[in-house]
C-alpha cells in the first residue's frame, strides 16, 4: 500500500482528448505521451491549480481525463465475483459512486505536482491487440523513479484505462479487497451506501 495514494494523482495525467484527423485512433502510448505533455503544461501554467483551487482542478479532470476511463469495467473488476450478485440498478449505482469516489479522492492531488517528469517505455504490442499495458516511469526531483503501468482496452471510442499498477500494486485489487469485505458484511446495498457516504464526505470545496 505504500506510495499508492501518494502516486495515484499521476493517473490523472494520462488520458484526455487529442486533436486528430477524423476517424484516426492514436496508439495508446502515443496518446499517453501527447496528453501527459498537454496536461502538465496546463498545470505548470495555471497558478490557481498550483495554489489548490480544487474547482479548477475538477474542471480539468472532467474535461481531459474522465472521457478516457472505462469506469464500468473498472467497477466490475473491483467488485470481482460480487458483480454478478448485483442487479442492473445496483450495478449502475456502483459505477456512478465508484467514479465519483475516484474523482473526489484524487482531485486534490493535482496540486501536489512538483515538476515530476514522465517517461514512457516502448509499447509491447502487435497489430490487432485489443488490450495493452503502457509502461511509464515517473521521475522525481529526489528519490528513484516510480514505475506506473496502465492497463488499457480498445473500444469504439478509443483506448481507455481500466486499471493501473504503481510499483506493482494494482489499483483494482486494492479496491476489490475492501469492496469484498463490505459486501460480505452488509451486502451490495451496504457497499453502495458506504461509497455514497464517503463521497458526501469528500466533496470538493469550490473557491
Amino acid at each position: 500500500m505504500r506510495n499508492l495514494h501518494k502516486m495515484l494523482f499521476l493517473l490523472m495525467f494520462f488520458c484526455g482528448p487529442v486533436a486528430l484527423a477524423q476517424g484516426q485512433m492514436p496508439a495508446p502510448d502515443a496518446l499517453a505521451k501527447s496528453v501527459t505533455d498537454e496536461v502538465l503544461a496546463v498545470i505548470r501554467a495555471d497558478k490557481d491549480i498550483q495554489s489548490g483551487n480544487q474547482k479548477k482542478v475538477l474542471e480539468l479532470v472532467e474535461a481531459k481525463v474522465l472521457p478516457h476511463f472505462s469506469f464500468p469495467r473498472m467497477t466490475q473488476l473491483a467488485m470481482g465475483r460480487n458483480w454478478r450478485s448485483a442487479n442492473p440498478e445496483q450495478q449502475k449505482k456502483l459505477v456512478a459512486e465508484f467514479r465519483t469516489m475516484l474523482v473526489r479522492t484524487y482531485t486534490t492531488a493535482f496540486t501536489q505536482y512538483k515538476n515530476q517528469t514522465v517517461e514512457y517505455k516502448p509499447l509491447r504490442a502487435v497489430a490487432g491487440d485489443t488490450e495493452v499495458v503502457v509502461q511509464s516511469l515517473i521521475k522525481q526531483n529526489s528519490g528513484p523513479p516510480v514505475a506506473v503501468d496502465y492497463s488499457m482496452e480498445k473500444t469504439d471510442a478509443g483506448w481507455k484505462v481500466y486499471n493501473m499498477k504503481i510499483e506493482g500494486i494494482s489499483l483494482i485489487e486494492n479496491y476489490r479487497n475492501s469492496f469484498n469485505t463490505e459486501v460480505q458484511k452488509n451486502g451490495v446495498d451496504g457497499l453502495i451506501t458506504a461509497l455514497a457516504e464517503k463521497n458526501r464526505g469528500t466533496q470538493v470545496t469550490q473557491k
